[in-house]
C-alpha cells in the first residue's frame, strides 16, 4: 500500500471539506435572492419625453436608469435589479419592498433638473437646455469644466445678470449637485461651469444635464408582484427538491461505480459548493430559473462523471492496468465531454445576447455552472482517482463496478 498516495487523497477531500463547512454558512445568508423569492415586484417602464417632437436617446435612457438607482438608494432599498431594453424601456426589479404603492408612485415621477437662485427660487428647468449640449472640456490649467448651451440666451442672459456675484445652484429633484458663481452677465446662450472636479464629477454632472434636457416619462407598461411569504414557499420547495434529487443521484453513483461513485459524490459537492462562491464574487441574484439552472448544472456535472467511469470501465474490461483504463479512459472521454459542454455553452450565450430577465439569469448561471464542473468533474475527480489507485487500497476490479467475469483476457 502506498501511503503516500492514500495521505494526499485524505488531505485534499479534508481540506476541501474543510473549507465548505467553514465558508457555506457565510456564503448562503450572503446570496441575494431575487424578487421572486425573497418577495417584491418587478415594472416594465417605457420611456417618452415630455415635450413632443424629441425622441428618447441611448443616453437619456441611460441617465433616467440612473437617476431612478439614486431614488431608491434615496429611500434605503437595497440592491435593486434595473435594466434597459431596447431603445425606450426599463425594467425595474425591486425585492424585499413593504410599501409597493409609494415606490411605484416615486419611480414613475420625471426627472426634474432645475437651477436655482440663493433663496431657492427656480429659474431655470432642464428643458431650458439644449439636448445634449453639455460638454466636459479643459481649462488652460487641464482642469475639467463643463460647457452648456440654451435655447433661449436671451433668457439666460437676464438671469445671470440678476445673479451675478451670487450662486446659481444645480438641482436633480431635491438633491443639490453643485453650486457654480455667477462671475459676470452671459451672453449668446453658452456658458461654462468650472470648479475643483474630478474628470468623473464632471462627466456625472455632464450627463445629469443632458438628462434634465430631455425629462423622460415613464408609463408602466407590466407589472407583477409577488408576496414574501409565497417566495420563501418557492424558495424552500425548489431547493428542497434540488437536494433530494441530488442525493438520490448521488446514491445511484456509489451503486453503479462503487469507488468512482464516491469520487463522484466529493467532486458534485464540491461543485455545487465552488459555484455558490462564484455567485458570491460575482455579486449575482439568484432567482429561480437560476436555481433551475443550478440544479440542471449538477445533472449536466454527473452525466461528465458518468461519461469518463463509463469509459473507464470498458477500459477495465478489456483487460487493462487500473491504471491504463484511468488515463485511456480519461482521454477517450475528454473530447466527448469538452464537445458537449462547448455546445452547451455556445447555446447559452446566445440565450443570454438575444434573451432578458430572467432568460439572461438562466443562461449566464449555466455558463458559470459549465465552466465550473470542468474544473472539479474533469480534473479534480481524475486526480482523485489517479491518488486512490496509485495508493493500491483498492485493487480490485470490482470496486470499480466491473465483475471479474466481464474481464476479456489480452
Amino acid at each position: 500500500m502506498n501511503w503516500k498516495r492514500l495521505t494526499a487523497f485524505l488531505a485534499v477531500v479534508v481540506i476541501m471539506f474543510g473549507a465548505i463547512a467553514w465558508t457555506s454558512p457565510a456564503l448562503v445568508k450572503d446570496i441575494r435572492l431575487g424578487l421572486d423569492l425573497k418577495g417584491g415586484f418587478e415594472v416594465l417602464y417605457e420611456a417618452s419625453p415630455l415635450e413632443g417632437g424629441e425622441q428618447v436617446t441611448p443616453e437619456s435612457l441611460k441617465e433616467t436608469a440612473k437617476s431612478l438607482e439614486q431614488r431608491i438608494d434615496a429611500n434605503g432599498i437595497a440592491e435593486p435589479e434595473i435594466t434597459r431594453e431596447g431603445s425606450n424601456r426599463i425594467r425595474v426589479k425591486i425585492a424585499g419592498v413593504t410599501d409597493e404603492t409609494a415606490i411605484r408612485e416615486m419611480l414613475k415621477k420625471p426627472v426634474n433638473l432645475t437651477f436655482r437662485g440663493p433663496d431657492g427660487t427656480v429659474e431655470l428647468q432642464g428643458n431650458d437646455f439644449v439636448q445634449n449640449g453639455a460638454k466636459v472640456e479643459f481649462d488652460q490649467l487641464g482642469k475639467p469644466m463643463i460647457t452648456i448651451k440654451l435655447k433661449d440666451a436671451k433668457k439666460f442672459e437676464d438671469v445671470t445678470t440678476k445673479l451675478t456675484g451670487k450662486t446659481l445652484s444645480i438641482y436633480l429633484d431635491d438633491k443639490l449637485l453643485s453650486s457654480p458663481s455667477v462671475n459676470y452677465p452671459i451672453t449668446g446662450g453658452t456658458a461654462q461651469i468650472s470648479g475643483n472636479y474630478s474628470l468623473d464629477e464632471a462627466n456625472n454632472l455632464k450627463d445629469t444635464i443632458n438628462l434634465g434636457a430631455l425629462p423622460l416619462k415613464l408609463t408602466e407598461k407590466y407589472t407583477q408582484s409577488v408576496g414574501a411569504k409565497l417566495g420563501q414557499k418557492s424558495l424552500e420547495d425548489t431547493v428542497g427538491a434540488g437536494v433530494i434529487g441530488t442525493i438520490i443521484i448521488l446514491i445511484l453513483l456509489v451503486v453503479l461505480f462503487r469507488v468512482p461513485g464516491f469520487v463522484a459524490g466529493i467532486t458534485v459537492i464540491s461543485y455545487t459548493w465552488l459555484l455558490v462562491v462564484v455567485f458570491e464574487l460575482m455579486n449575482a441574484t439568484l432567482t429561480l430559473p437560476g436555481i433551475a439552472a443550478f440544479v440542471l448544472g449538477i445533472g449536466m456535472a454527473v452525466d461528465a462523471n458518468i461519461i469518463m467511469y463509463e469509459r473507464i470501465k470498458e477500459e477495465i474490461r478489456s483487460g487493462k492496468s487500473l491504471l491504463s483504463s484511468l488515463k485511456a479512459g480519461s482521454k477517450n472521454s475528454f473530447r466527448t465531454i469538452m464537445d458537449a459542454n462547448v455546445t452547451n455553452i455556445i447555446s447559452c450565450a446566445v440565450l443570454y445576447f438575444i434573451g432578458n430577465g430572467a432568460i439572461r439569469g438562466f443562461a449566464l448561471t449555466m455558463i458559470f455552472s459549465i465552466l465550473v464542473s470542468i474544473v472539479t468533474n474533469i480534473f479534480l475527480a481524475r486526480l482523485l482517482i489517479q491518488l486512490l489507485i496509485r495508493s493500491n487500497l483498492f485493487t480490485k476490479p470490482g470496486y470499480y463496478g466491473v465483475k471479474e467475469a466481464e474481464i476479456r483476457a489480452l
